[in-house]
């Protein structure tokens, strides 16, 4: 649909809600009748029914005065654009309101409608500012972020602000990884009404100087794609190999020029199954539509992409490759925003009970002296001694605490991050270097391990301290467990998208190692989202 015909529609929307709530038909009214209508049906809802006693119950939609009109247009307005945001439009039904309008014959009726319009404004805007879904834990559990909901007289004050229109256009995020998504998601809408991007690939493994169908087909698919330019060649020349290459970078494959297993199963990938990927990214995105924002400063960590970045004004200024929690359920690293305060230098490491009574536990019970990297205390951090049984003890029974001292051996490494949560998530260091070349890095029992810690830490105190890098390695050579705290705390997100963007490229996309994302589309489809097409 052109851009022209929107605007033509959202016009005629608004002269015949104009039509039907004219001055004339609005003075005529039982007064009276409205506000029992009102009183009604918004005394379950005490901010709203504050809001309108402190008006006297006057009405903010239906009345006749200019600023109710321009109310009404504002809101009908945004409706219409409910689908550009992968909102569900039949939620927010302007045919039905419009019916309703011109079945308005009493004040009560008019009162009734008033606060249904109430309802469905807030429905709207909290939707929209901050997600369809307000409870993620409830899709998955370990999506545990709060959302950033904002009170109901919040927008209801907005409403009647002296641009309504800004107001509701102020609650989309104003992130540029938002505006970035919804043209993306366009383009894709366009693709998927067109046919998508052909037939799949025939499966197989194609290599440079491969030819055949197969490869013809390779070739067009490159070409729907935009990863490469028209050619006819039948042959995998170093132009499909170029392209192959740039594709496997963009969807954090292993980039070696060669098409097939996982390269292969994501160049088949339809354009419909990457719409929901930008779909559940732009309801992501309304989640972290902080008031704030997410900080001058902060950590954005993409469990997806295994990858750890600063950004500093919006732009990008450290980037190290990450190792995230396992698949298997309760080790998966959760999603959360917090803020870092801390760093340890030279870290003793404190085995989470989850690992002592499931790892440990058995292995002591079989040998006392097992797990020797490991010191055994009591409630009162006194060492336990091993010459003892541990046969008899179980799961709920085991009453001793673990602790691995600093060293290099330490499965925290050399330093650690912390943003103090009930989670007991944290980034560090890690002597198994040997991950971070992995295509896919989830073996971390749900901490993040950083590839570049020592230049992460260096970057974190460079607001702090002159010299950075002298400054940690003084205290690292010491050998002893330090604390640094950080003068300026540091907002950290553990994020998790199988579709993102950069400023200049093309689109990221991930696999769904989680199965994450797969879910919240599931809950997304459930509550009306759809996937559309656009006509040119």
């Amino acid at each position: 649909m052109s851009d022209r015909k929107v605007l033509n529609g959202v016009a005629a929307i608004a002269l015949v809600a104009a039509s039907y709530l004219a001055p004339q038909q609005a003075a005529a009214v039982q007064v009276t009748a409205f506000q029992q209508a009102v009183a009604e049906r918004v005394s379950a809802d005490e901010q709203v029914a504050a809001f309108y006693r402190d008006r006297g119950f006057d009405p903010v939609w239906t009345g006749g005065t200019a600023a109710d009109l321009e109310r009404r247009t504002a809101l009908l307005e945004a409706l219409s654009m409910a689908s550009f945001h992968g909102l569900p439009a039949a939620r927010y039904n302007a045919e039905a309101l419009l019916s309703r309008m011109a079945a308005v014959r009493s004040g009560f009726d008019r009162g009734a409608l008033e606060v249904a319009l109430t309802e469905l404004y807030l429905d709207f805007a909290r939707d929209l500012q901050t997600g369809i879904i307000d409870t993620p834990s409830r899709v998955r559990s370990a999506i545990v972020r709060e959302i950033p909901r904002r009170e109901t007289a919040y927008y209801l004050d907005g409403l009647l602000s002296d641009s309504p229109r800004a107001f509701l256009a102020s609650l989309v995020p104003q992130s540029q990884e938002y505006a970035r998504l919804m043209k993306v998601k366009m383009r894709l809408e366009h693709n998927v009404a067109h046919g998508g991007w052909g037939a799949p690939v025939p499966s197989g493994k194609y290599e440079p100087g491969d030819t055949g169908a197969g490869v013809v087909a390779l070739r067009d698919r490159l070409i729907a794609m935009d990863y490469l330019d028209r050619t006819v060649t039948a042959r995998y020349d170093e132009a499909i190999t170029d392209a192959v290459r740039g594709f496997q970078e963009n969807h954090g494959l292993t980039v070696d020029g060669v098409a097939g297993g996982d390269t292969l199963s994501e160049i088949n990938a339809t354009a419909q199954d990457r719409l929901k990927s930008v779909i559940v990214a732009m309801e992501r995105e309304r989640w972290l539509n902080k008031p704030g924002g997410l900080g001058d400063r902060h950590i954005l960590v993409n469990i997806a992409d295994f990858q750890a970045r600063i950004f500093d004004q919006g732009k990008m200024t450290f980037e190290t490759r990450s190792v995230v929690g396992h698949q298997e359920f309760d080790r998966q690293t959760p999603e959360f925003s917090d803020e870092m305060d801390h760093m340890v230098i030279n870290p003793s490491w404190y085995v989470p009970r989850s690992i002592i009574v499931g790892e440990y536990l058995p292995k002591l019970r079989n040998n006392p002296g097992a797990v020797s990297h490991l010191v055994i205390t009591d409630s009162r951090g006194r060492v336990v001694s091993r010459n003892q049984s541990f046969a008899g003890y179980t799961a709920n029974s085991f009453p001793f605490a673990m602790r691995q001292p600093p060293g290099p051996r330490n499965a925290l490494g050399t330093v650690k991050f912390m943003f103090p949560n009930k989670y007991n998530i944290y980034l560090h260091d890690t002597p198994a270097k040997n991950l971070f070349s992995r295509e896919v890095r989830t073996y971390s029992h749900g901490c993040v391990r950083l590839n570049d810690p020592h230049e992460f830490a260096y970057a974190l105190l460079a607001r702090q301290t002159d010299d950075p890098v002298g400054f940690f390695q003084s205290r690292l050579r010491t050998g002893s467990e330090t604390r640094v705290n950080l003068d300026q705390p540091v907002p950290v997100h553990l994020i998790y998208r199988t579709a993102f963007t950069k400023a200049k490229g093309q689109t990221q996309f991930r696999r769904d190692v989680y199965g994450r994302d797969a879910a919240i589309w599931d809950a997304l489809s459930a509550a009306g989202v759809e996937i559309g097409g656009i006509q040119s």
